[in-house]
């Protein structure tokens, strides 16, 4: 049996895996957080080189700690992209030395921006857009920039439970990546159910917002577990997936694995090469090594096509 490469660690490739599952999981990303991250003794046991790790920036947490978990994943050989949720930065100063400490420190020159998930802002910023617009991020030479995408939805942004706010966010968003430079995904809010998310994906498109999509995915995890942080994060209807699930005794004490979820926007994306789902971005609820043993032993053994970082 021929074996893989994969970062320290050598793993028997899964030829049981369908190709357009492969396919889809190519190019792969993860998200951590500095507590999590610190319990990983070494990430490249468990991540190929080049995955993409997005940083998220919980309130609270000091920026140094932010920078330090960016520098150890950047010096591992991961590119990294850090959250910047608006609310939470108090002024344009505070932005643009925050984007300092991470590029000079840490080597980052790809962002998340969002709005975060404080209801009130603590200081200038309330959106994402007005983060773009400082030009700060352009000047420093990020070329990369993400936002944030909600398949089914935001309650935050449109309480009336249209998507009205989001739709002409979005078509901002759009303007902007072509007025500018900047290289620009969708990264979304993690959902459970294939169908109404292919449907999303399609509109997007068919108004003329034709932004990469990087669909957000829950890792395996306990059952109570995905529910309690689905609840959390406003996860609309695809929550009554897990709702489901939890009604049936046979299954309530097994982990929840994205499977079922993946190989049917894989299945779609491989009949539909245009489909603008492009990448998939792991939330590790169950936790990283646990996630990215699930996403190896399902073909996802490529990180970030280096052209692409």
């Amino acid at each position: 049996m021929s074996i893989l490469s994969f970062g320290k660690r050598r793993v028997a490739p899964q030829s049981e895996v369908p190709a357009e599952i492969e396919a889809f999981l190519d190019g792969f990303s993860i998200e951590v957080m500095p507590r999590t991250a610190e319990k990983v003794e070494d990430f490249r046991v468990l991540l190929p080189e080049g995955t993409r790790v997005y940083i998220a920036h919980i309130d609270g947490t000091p920026i140094e700690d932010m920078v330090a978990t960016a520098k150890r994943l950047n010096d591992a050989g991961y590119p990294v992209m850090p959250h910047f949720p608006a609310r939470i930065i108090p002024d344009a100063a505070t932005l643009e030395n925050w984007i300092a400490m991470y590029q000079g420190e840490a080597g980052v020159d790809q962002a998340l921006l969002l709005a975060g998930g404080v209801a009130e802002p603590q200081g200038a910023f309330h959106c994402s857009m007005q983060l773009m617009e400082t030009g700060l991020f352009d000047k420093a030479g990020f070329r990369r920039l993400h936002v944030a995408g909600h398949p089914e939805g935001n309650r935050d942004i449109d309480p009336d439970g249209s998507d009205r706010a989001v739709m002409e966010a979005l078509r901002w968003k759009q303007a902007f990546s072509e007025r500018t430079d900047a290289e620009m995904a969708l990264a979304t809010q993690f959902c459970f159910e294939a169908r109404p998310v292919i449907d999303w994906a399609d509109r997007l498109r068919a108004e003329g917002v034709t932004l990469p999509i990087h669909i957000g995915v829950a890792g395996p995890a306990k059952l109570q577990t995905l529910i309690k942080f689905a609840i959390a994060c406003g996860v609309g209807p695809s929550l009554r997936v897990l709702q489901k699930r939890a009604m049936d005794v046979s299954k309530l004490l097994l982990p929840y694995e994205p499977t079922d979820f993946v190989a049917e926007l894989a299945a779609h994306k491989a009949a539909n090469p245009d489909f603008n789902i492009e990448k998939v971005h792991f939330f590790p609820l169950g936790g990283i090594k646990t996630n990215a043993t699930w996403t190896r032993e399902n073909g996802g053994a490529a990180g970030v096509p280096a052209a692409d970082q």
